[in-house]
Parts: structure tokens; sequence; C-alpha cells
């Protein structure tokens, strides 16, 4: 049916050929796709089908980008009669609720149509694949030569070496090794780091990755919750880190197995022997791991400690990749970006966002050791081309600091997570770099993503909208009159819990609903805005006060200082709270201004304030609450 796009009655024309019962065909997006990924949706044929009371059969064209006809050379690889896949999904029909003006309901069927379209890519993307096999469709996919890996090194690695690395290393591991049995990895963000990882995976074993920056206590506890009998790490790591002493007590409760000591124990048949694997790779791989089911666990990650004993968090390989192509469904990465991960892979927005989901797409990684170098990142992001950047508040603020305003010219999209975004950080990036922050939400739990802004969707002061195929439910808090506790469901939601109590034990989520104990509102256009974390509330002469929302109040009256607030025990008003800044100007009085012109209680004014060097803080970028609640207490109740 050609249309005019000049005249008004065309659609009307199409509307009317529908309810005829014709069949209409329309491309949501309006054009070709120049990134392979969903661009910019339109609200038409949504309309048409509203407007003609017809369903609306989503289907998915898969595999046509990849012939020498499509306009994406240079950013997938070309072949000449490529497998192309039709996927047909269930009719959707809109039932656009009453009383809407016509301007509202553009915007709700705008967004139903994104929702319609992000689900269809998600629910036909293979979840059910391992991590592994997904690794080696990616090197069919992209090329053999093609570049995935480079550290500060500067020695890029392809996707066929760094298959080849994991296996020759595999066998080595599996050596001292039982399959399926829990290998902790202590590495830093590295080439060596990575090719570990997928090493112990290529036989079957299951990489637990150590965080190295909490502590040794903390990783003997770790190392007791997933029954760790052997750690491998690296010498020089050890040494650069200053950590003999940490390892030195770990080797009371473990083997320690040094990257150098594998490398200089591979021979020549070794590396035989893994070239042959690297030639039959999946049929190699099945055999040599006992046929990896996605349901098994892929990685064990452990939570930060900042709230109590770091548990074991256990993910199977349907978590990670559903988490993957959640993300991928909504936002528009290209082989041909390239992406800089300083965030540490023990945590599982550096882990899943920072490797895994770049490196199974075609992506360029760079991997850089430390986040807390605030002023080597932002030479080398511009050094690199970087385009995909991932990390926390507290990080992203340092750079901003320490940046030349050309440094971050590259830049198409900035992820932050983790923490709560400030909105100083946020217009710093606007302002000195043009650099829009997306701001998004998870927990270690769900792999970790359940919610993030994205280019097409965004509201200022929210963490954007859930990701597909995630259920939630608001639980009541007493005290609390608008929102919730966030209760979620979904493919990416973790096999279970190993607790230091119960070594070795999974505990399963009831039901396959995670309790987030974070307190959120959702507005009718699903858009996520955090109150706060539920311990993370004090209750003073009977009223709730959220210590992040204080928090927040205190941020935006000294932003160039860090802050934490902790409540603890008050004999007149059942609990009082206590600021501890690295600011010199903090004063009880400003404070109080503060709240009273942010339109709240005095009650959220901090009756003591501790001036300290600087703020404890986790590796992983979040404050650490429990090393600053025991300060407070040190100062307070002696």
């Amino acid at each position: 049916m050609p249309l005019d796009p000049t005249n008004p009655m065309a659609t009307k024309s199409m509307i009317k050929a529908v309810k005829q019962g014709r069949r209409c065909v329309i491309f949501p997006e309006g054009r070709l796709t120049m990134t392979g990924a969903l661009m910019k949706v339109y609200e038409g044929p949504g309309t048409i089908a509203y407007l003609a009371n017809a369903p609306l059969l989503p289907i998915r064209i898969e595999g046509a980008d990849r012939t020498p006809l499509s306009r994406l050379k240079g950013v997938v690889k070309q072949k000449w009669f490529p497998k192309i896949t039709l996927n047909i999904q269930e009719p959707v029909n809109f039932d656009v609720p009453k009383g809407f003006s016509a301007r509202e309901r553009r915007a709700w069927i705008a967004r139903e149509m994104y929702d319609v379209m992000s689900n269809v890519i998600f629910n036909t993307s293979n979840t059910e694949q391992p991590l592994f096999h997904a690794l080696i469709d990616a090197k069919a996919m992209h090329g053999n030569n093609h570049i995935v890996l480079e550290d500060i090194e500067r020695a890029p690695m392809s996707y066929k070496k760094l298959i080849l690395g994991s296996f020759v290393m595999g066998r080595k591991i599996a050596q001292f090794t039982e399959h399926g049995e829990k290998i902790g990895v202590m590495l830093p963000n590295s080439v060596g780091g990575i090719v570990t990882f997928f090493a112990v995976m290529a036989y079957g074993r299951v990489p637990a990755m150590l965080n190295f920056s909490t502590g040794s206590g903390n990783i003997v506890a770790a190392c007791k919750a997933a029954t760790i009998k052997t750690i491998i790490t690296s010498k020089r790591f050890v040494e650069l880190g200053q950590l003999e002493e940490t390892i030195e007590i770990l080797s009371n409760h473990a083997e320690i197995i040094y990257l150098e000591d594998i490398k200089e124990s591979i021979g020549l048949g070794d590396k035989l022997f893994g070239f042959l694997l690297s030639r039959f790779p999946h049929f190699m791989h099945d055999q040599v791991a006992n046929k990896t089911d996605a349901e098994d666990a892929a990685v064990v990650l452990f939570t930060s400690g900042s709230e109590g004993t770091p548990k074991g968090v256990v993910l199977s390989h349907k978590n990670i990749q559903s988490n993957r192509y959640q993300l991928s469904s909504r936002v528009d990465f290209t082989a041909s970006d390239r992406v800089f991960n300083a965030l540490p892979i023990f945590h599982s927005f550096g882990l899943t966002g920072g490797l895994l989901l770049p490196i199974l797409s075609g992506l360029k990684v760079f991997l850089y050791p430390s986040p807390l170098h605030y002023r080597i990142v932002p030479e080398l992001v511009y050094d690199t081309n970087a385009t995909i950047m991932f990390g926390t508040d507290t990080f992203l603020g340092g750079y901003a600091r320490f940046a030349h305003p050309y440094d971050f010219y590259s830049m198409r999209y900035v992820f932050a997570g983790a923490e709560k975004l400030k909105p100083e950080t946020k217009s710093l990036w606007a302002e000195r770099f043009g650099v829009r922050i997306l701001e998004g939400y998870g927990a270690t739990e769900t792999s970790p993503i359940l919610s993030t802004n994205t280019a097409m969707q965004a509201k200022n002061g929210t963490v954007g909208r859930l990701m597909p195929g995630i259920e939630y439910k608001l639980k009541p808090v007493p005290g609390i009159e608008v929102g919730g506790k966030l209760i979620v469901k979904g493919p990416n939601v973790m096999k279970g819990y190993l607790r230091a109590e119960k070594p070795g034990v999974l505990e399963k989520p009831e039901g396959g609903w995670y309790d987030t104990g974070d307190i959120v509102e959702i507005d009718d256009e699903g858009y996520i805005k955090i109150v706060g974390r539920a311990k993370r509330f004090a209750k003073i002469a009977g009223e709730m006060v959220s210590l992040t929302a204080v928090e927040g109040i205190v941020s935006a009256l000294w932003p160039d200082d860090a802050h934490a607030v902790v409540a603890l025990p008050d004999p007149k008003k059942g609990e009082q709270l206590i600021m501890m800044t690295t600011s010199k100007q903090a004063s009880k009085e400003a404070i109080r201004d503060g709240v009273k012109a942010e339109g709240h209680s005095e009650l959220l004014a901090p009756k003591t304030i501790i001036l300290l060097d600087e703020i404890p803080v986790l590796g992983t970028g979040k404050t650490d609450y429990i090393s600053a609640q025991k300060l407070a207490a040190q100062n307070v109740l002696g």
C-alpha cells in the first residue's frame, strides 16, 4: 500500500484496510536498523491496531543483517546465504485505559510498542545456552581474529587465542580439581584473569570470584560458605597488591595455586591438545565439561558485606545469559563499540555488564585493574576511544573532577549503578563532557541488572523501568505511605545463597522470589524511584526516617566531600542519626537549614557530626556501613 507521509489521511486508509480484514506489515522502527539492535520505535503500528481493534503480531527477523546487502558492513561479519530465522510471537491486543486524552493515549501506545519490541527480542534470545558455548558462537559470528580483550599490558587478544588459552589452562586446572568444584579466583581485571575465568569454566568447574579488597576475614568466610578448596591467584598480583599477609591466612583454609606456576608447567603436548580441542570447541567442551546445562551453576559471587558477613550468590548460566539479553533488548550495543571496564570482575556489575555482555556480543573490552585511579582512567578512556563505560557514583564523580573536558569525547553510553547517582555527578558530566549518565539498578542476586534508564526511555530521579521478563510485587512497609519493599521474580534471579553457617548448602529463593530489601516507588509509566534500603531506615520519635534521604540532603550541601549517615540507639527517641563527613565546613545549623529547605521535619537533621579524613569504602565503591557503624559507636557510645 503506497503511503504519502504528507497526507494525514494515509493512516486512516490503513486503519480502514485492516478493519476490512487485510494484513498490514509494518516496521515499527520506520527504517532499516543501523545498529543491529532496537532503535527508535514509533507508536504508529500500535495506534492502527488499537483504532482498527485488531491484534498485533510481533515478528523478529534474525540473520538478514549478515548478508553482503546489509547496511551493517563493518558492524557484523558478512557472509553469503546466512541462516535467517523468523520468530513469530503471540498476538498482542492494545487495551488503552479509559479516560486518556489523545496525547496520553499516544504516549501509552508508544510505551507499549517499545515493550512489545524489546520483549520479542528477549523472548527469542537463546538463554538456554551455557556461557562457554556462547563464547564459541561469538567467535563464529564475529571471526577467529576478532579482537575482544586488551589490558594495560597492551597485548590484544582475539576470540581464537582466548578459547585456545582457556582449553590449555583449563586442562591444567582440571588435573588438581574435581568436576563441578568451586574454585576461588583472586585476580585483577586483566587478560590473564579472564582467560583463567573461562579456563575454569571450560572444564566444568565453577569460578568463585573472591573480593580481595574486603579483608582476609571476609575472604575466609566466603571460602567457607562456598567450600572452596583451591584458590588461583598470581605472584605478581599478590606482590603489587601487598596481599602477602592475606595469602598466608588463606593458605590455612585452601590450596593456593599461582598462575605463574601453571604457565611454567604447560608444555608442547598441552598446547597441541588445546589446539585440537579448539578446532572442535562445541563437541570437545561437552566432552571435558560433561555437557554443562544452562541451569547449572556458572559462577559464585559474594555480596559486598556492607551490611553483614558476605554470602555466596550462585548464578546459573541461564541467569547471566538472561540478564545480558535483557539489557541488550533495550540498549543498542554493536560490535563497533568499545567497552572500558575498570569495575572489578568480582563485582556482578563489573562481571556481567563490563565483561560478559560485551565479550559475548563481539564488543572489544579494555580492562583496567583499579577504578580508583581518577587521573589515569579518563586518560585511558580517551586513548582507547571507548564508547561504553560502567561505573558507580563514587568513581564517576572522581573521574569528573580530574578529567580533561575532551577525555570522554567518544563516549556513547555511561551506565551508573551499585549506589545512588547524585544529581551533582550527573549534571557535572552533562556540563563538562556533554555525556548523559544513565542510572540503573540491580543486585548481585539478580545477575545484576533489574532496571535502567536508556537513551529512548529515561526519567530524571529514577533508575528506569524493569527489564523484560521480570515480575514484581511491592510489600507494604509500616511507616511508609507510598511504595513498598520490592520483591522480584525472573529468569535472572539467582539459584540461591551459600552461607558460612551452612557451608555448601544451597538456600534457594522461596518460590523463585527475591526480596531486594529496597523500598521503592513505581509510577504509572513503570519508572522506579529508590526511596532507600529497608535496613537503612531509622525510627525516631515514632517516625520512619530514610538515612539515604539524609545523605542526599547533606551531599547537596557539600557535594565535593564524602558523607555517611548511620543510626545508633537513643534512650529518649529510640534512635539517633550520626553523620560522618570529610567536610570541615559541615555544621548542625547548615544541615538543619538544608533539611527545612527541602520541606522535611527536623528529625532528619543529625544531632552528631564526626569529622573523618575519609569515609570507609568497599572495593566496589559502596560505602562500608559496617565499618562506619563501628566508628560511630566508638565515637558516640565509647
